[in-house]
């Protein structure tokens, strides 16, 4: 019954921490993102430790030089996105207008005689069409805005966020060793083996799949920007970037740079070609040669699992539900694993006693 006794206890705790969670979200986005920018930079800061650098001169360093990046991508990168953003919002009536005069000429040549038959129904499904996806459009993006604005401010990010990051940075060994100490003395071997896989598997794909994203994101926004796309640069980071959300976020990215390339180049079939072999390069390179030398096969994050994770923590805590699923859905799995395994060897699945 100590088994059961254990499992309750923790997974009440894992209720009432889920249940703050959910109420302070809005408040916590700040801390949260200096915790994870602590987490992902802390190897550097072991590394310059290891050097003969302070832990507190190293984080001032790497605090500089993060604000540093983002300095010169608010100044160089931000309005070029901007611009193109615009740019992209401005063109969508036109080019909803001539896409819809591209499925109506496919389908004449296509129906030939029977055109004028379904000639009705196609028009007015084209009329739906091009009356609602302005206001979905616009309904998206303002969802968007709506819960980042309500869950970030610009403010608490330059204020609180750097704070965290170089406090969190500079005292991680005091973290960890004071969070060592809080846990059960009869049971602290195995709580620090099962520690130890989830900063495995957390590291191995927050660090990993960072590094592939940008990778990506330089990769997409250069050779669609070089093969001539409108809004190339904006496609392309976004493609990247979205590459966290395995299989979605590149099909993502591949219906909307394929669509903006039909309606740019048609009927240009060779231009269309190339953002097409553009796309699935990329995805041949992630699948390939990026996850399995940056990542590894260890991580043993399935993709369902992972956009059943971004969904649900999204739905449950925002803006801040999608920044932590990934690492989140980690650490689950490697609890299940272990719960399912205590399982199979108790007395509960086996009926024996003595089990």
């Amino acid at each position: 019954m100590q088994i059961e006794r254990h499992a309750l206890f923790w997974t009440v705790t894992a209720l009432l921490f889920a249940y703050l969670v959910q109420l302070l979200a809005p408040v916590l986005l700040p801390f949260v993102i200096g915790l994870l920018l602590a987490y992902f930079f802390n190897p550097a800061v072991d590394a310059l430790h290891r050097l003969g650098l302070p832990r507190w001169a190293s984080s001032i360093l790497l605090l500089s030089l993060l604000i540093f990046v983002i300095v010169l991508g608010l100044v160089f990168l931000v309005p070029i996105l901007l611009q193109q953003a615009a740019g992209l919002v401005e063109a969508a009536p036109r080019q909803i207008d001539r896409l819809k005069i591209m499925i109506e000429a496919g389908a004449r040549d296509y129906l030939g005689p029977r055109y004028p038959q379904a000639e009705s129904a196609l028009r007015s499904a084209l009329d739906t069409f091009t009356a609602s996806a302005p206001s979905l459009l616009a309904g998206v993006v303002k969802s968007i805005w709506n819960q980042g604005a309500a869950a970030f401010n610009f403010v608490s990010f330059v204020l609180i966020t750097p704070v965290v990051f170089f406090y969190t940075l500079r005292d991680w060994p005091k973290i960890v060793e004071k969070v060592d100490s809080w846990l059960p003395r009869d049971n602290v071997h195995q709580l620090r083996a099962l520690g130890v896989e989830i900063d495995h598997r957390v590291s191995a794909f927050i660090r990993g799949q960072g590094a592939v994203c940008l990778i990506l994101a330089l990769f997409y926004a250069a050779t669609l920007s070089f093969a001539g796309l409108e809004y190339g640069l904006l496609v392309g980071l976004f493609t990247g970037l979205a590459a966290f959300i395995p299989v979605v976020g590149w099909s993502l990215g591949a219906f909307t740079a394929i669509s903006l390339a039909i309606l740019q180049f048609w009927p240009d079939v060779m231009s269309i070609s190339i953002v097409i072999a553009i796309m699935l390069l990329g995805q041949a390179l992630e699948s390939a040669v990026l996850s399995p030398s940056i990542i590894g096969a260890e991580v043993g994050l399935h993709p369902v699992w992972l956009i059943f994770a971004l969904l649900t923590f999204s739905y449950l805590f925002g803006f801040l539900g999608l920044l932590v699923a990934v690492p989140v859905s980690a650490a689950i799995g490697v609890l299940v694993r272990f719960a399912l395994k205590t399982y199979l060897t108790s007395s509960v699945y086996t009926g024996n006693a003595e089990a």
